[in-house]
């Protein structure tokens, strides 16, 4: 996944959320609306956490030490979660319990009526252009998969986190609208206190999916099915391999790849033979996949009926016609 598209649809996102949080401010003070104040403080996480998207992304780069050897590509895994923290927290909670205050104690809108509903429409537009940038960012990268298939699958955090919060800000301020019009309708601030019960009930909904997507993204994921085959077919693609004895992929960060593999060489070969097959089997792979970065081929002799180690491993193909299953997020 490109960085730079996601970057450019964090900024987008940034840059709404901050102009919205203002003027959402602005009419919540004058009209004391607990739906305002709910996409207000809903706006000022998103605000936040599109900053912790940005920092995480800077920190990846840094190139790798001693202590870190891989490198930190996977700060923007971290990052990502703690925006799921953030969202649940400062956005859903918050909204629920100024819900509860306010369904409890219901307080009608009679100062500057007109003020919420001119914001929020003005929200909708200026979220509505941050989604449509984060929805044309991810059709670069998104191929023919859907929409669901995308956000549970993609490696690179940003973009699904913008969208899932783009998405969430729209549905947000279009339940907010609800209850500040039903509010000015029937003169009962409880319709107030239900469409910011709405928006904490759908902050703490998405907050939950990104940090489930996350999990599994720092717990560590490997190659897709269809990546695994390209790295198979790559390594069988030339002498030297009579076949794959088992083979581990993982992500070390967004785009970049470790591939280990034990493969099975010709038992009569000599060890410069076996090196230079060896070279050639790692030319393939970043040929076939350049996000293979980092790769560690083990020449072996394979037995068949020998008791190994590996026995008690999940085999990987011995063709390059079946590929392993590999969990997706």
């Amino acid at each position: 996944m490109s960085a730079g598209g996601g970057t450019r649809a964090i900024i987008a996102a940034l840059a709404a959320n901050l102009g919205i949080a203002v003027t959402k401010f602005v009419a919540w003070l004058l009209t004391g609306s607990s739906s305002m104040l709910a996409e207000s403080i809903h706006s000022v996480a998103d605000s936040g956490n599109q900053a912790l998207l940005l920092l995480g992304g800077k920190r990846s780069q840094r190139k790798a030490t001693p202590e870190h050897p891989f490198g930190y590509g996977r700060d923007r895994y971290i990052y990502a979660f703690i925006v799921s923290i953030v969202l649940f927290s400062v956005g859903g909670l918050f909204a629920l319990y100024e819900a509860y205050h306010k369904i409890s104690h219901p307080e009608p809108i009679h100062s500057w009526q007109w003020v919420p509903i001119v914001v929020l429409v003005i929200a909708i537009g200026l979220e509505s252009y941050s989604f449509r940038t984060a929805i044309h960012e991810s059709n670069t990268v998104r191929g023919k998969i859907t929409w669901v298939q995308f956000i549970r699958r993609a490696k690179a955090p940003e973009l699904p986190v913008v969208l899932l919060e783009d998405a969430g800000a729209l549905i947000g301020l279009v339940f907010a609208l609800f209850g500040v019009v039903l509010t000015l309708l029937t003169d009962n601030g409880v319709w107030d206190g239900v469409g910011t019960a709405a928006i904490g009930l759908l902050l703490v909904t998405i907050a939950f999916i990104l940090a489930v997507e996350t999990k599994s993204l720092l717990l560590g994921e490997g190659a897709t099915p269809e990546d695994v085959r390209k790295i198979e077919q790559a390594v069988l693609a030339g002498e030297g391999v009579e076949r794959i004895i088992h083979m581990k992929t993982l992500y070390l960060g967004p785009e970049e790849l470790l591939v280990a593999a034990k493969i099975a060489v010709p038992r009569s070969e000599r060890a410069e033979e076996i090196a230079t097959h060896i070279n050639e089997v790692e030319a393939r792979i970043r040929a076939a996949l350049p996000i293979a970065r980092v790769i560690y081929i083990e020449p072996d002799i394979y037995h068949p009926t020998a008791t190994r180690p590996e026995a008690a491993e999940a085999p990987v193909t011995q063709t390059a016609d079946s590929a392993p299953q590999a969990h997706a997020s």
